[in-house]
């Protein structure tokens, strides 16, 4: 009886009416919010408030911006099919909310574009010397098109391409990156676009963007079914440090692939754009894999460009494992195999 009664009084206002309605279209910021309502953000903050200890809406925290969306209150789907009703979408108010929020939308797209017309001839450069990407996730999801992906996990998101990949095919997403300005720009790309509507209204529901470090995951033990980590991993120090986290939070059995460059000497790289590690040789995966309990069950090479891409899928195990020594036979590299992806 409590909840109810918390609810009907966060809804006793018409401007957490409307902040409800903004909030099921897409995560906004309080200060989008405070745009998009024309009221100031300490008073937006009191109406979230409310909405919070109903359950309505949660808020948080990514830098130094808040960020809300609808909370876990179990009644959110009867008030989702109210809020749809024609009596409410076709009011004014509701009309000029919507255009006023297509307005944060394009503020966003413009951020997104002008970041990357910034950066297009760093990230060109890199791809010019690898096969082009839409090969490298071919790949991806032939190797992939077979696992149950459940809670999936991609791990340095930056600007989102591996949730429009794979979210579709799982059945919640965290993405997670250590730069907010990278996340803004994920934010922008899946949780902001209004194209496919009802295709991305749903990949939106169940993505949540992180901010978070890889070598110590905000996530709890043993809490997803499969980790991506799509040119991530050359910008650790410390690689089998980020693979025992990897296993930390992947559950028994889930799956991690990971796509990165095979060992090379290009010291630009390092220099010019940061990287930690120039590659990684198979021998290094495999006993990262083993040291942190995660068998290696495929690996793919894909070259045709001057630095060559490899493809690691490994498998958490419930058993210990060895480290592997010379004696040991290599796994199989699959890419002989190409006729079977």
């Amino acid at each position: 009886m409590q909840i109810i009664l918390l609810i009907f009084r966060a809804l006793a206002d018409p401007t957490r009416i409307r902040i409800m309605l903004l909030l099921f279209k897409m995560e906004l910021a309080v200060g989008e919010l405070a745009q998009i309502l024309e009221q100031s953000q300490p008073r937006i903050s009191r109406h979230i408030k409310i909405l919070d200890e109903a359950g309505l809406a949660e808020r948080r925290k990514e830098g130094s911006w808040v960020f809300l969306r609808p909370g876990q209150a179990a009644e959110l789907d009867i008030l989702r099919r109210l809020f749809r009703s024609d009596n409410i979408i076709s009011s004014q108010q509701a009309i000029d909310d919507e255009a006023k929020l297509a307005l944060v939308r394009k503020t966003r797209a413009e951020m997104a574009e002008r970041y990357f017309e910034a950066h297009a001839k760093e990230w060109d450069a890199i791809r010019s010397l690898h096969i082009p990407e839409d090969e490298v996730e071919q790949a991806m999801l032939a190797l992939l098109k077979d696992v149950n992906l459940g809670h999936l996990l991609d791990i340095g998101t930056g600007t989102g391409r591996m949730i429009e990949l794979f979210g579709p095919k799982s059945e919640k997403v965290t993405a997670l990156d250590k730069s907010s300005e990278m996340l803004r720009l994920a934010r922008a790309k899946i949780l902001g676009n209004e194209n496919n509507k009802t295709d991305q209204a749903a990949l939106a529901r169940k993505t949540e963007l992180t901010l978070g470090d890889f070598n110590q995951l905000p996530i709890s033990d043993n809490e997803v079914d499969s980790v991506i980590l799509h040119q991530v991993l050359h910008y650790a120090s410390y690689p089998e440090a980020v693979l025992a986290e990897v296993s930390r939070v992947l559950r028994t059995s889930g799956t991690v692939i990971i796509v990165d460059f095979a060992a090379h000497d290009r010291e630009e790289l390092r220099t010019a754009h940061a990287h930690a590690r120039l590659g990684f040789s198979d021998d290094s995966m495999e006993r990262w894999f083993a040291a942190s309990q995660i068998d290696m069950v495929q690996c793919r090479t894909l070259d045709g460009g001057e630095l060559t891409v490899k493809i690691w899928v490994g498998r958490k195990s419930s058993l210990s494992h060895i480290h592997p020594d010379s004696s040991l036979t290599p796994f199989p590299d699959i890419s002989k195999k190409r006729a079977s992806l």
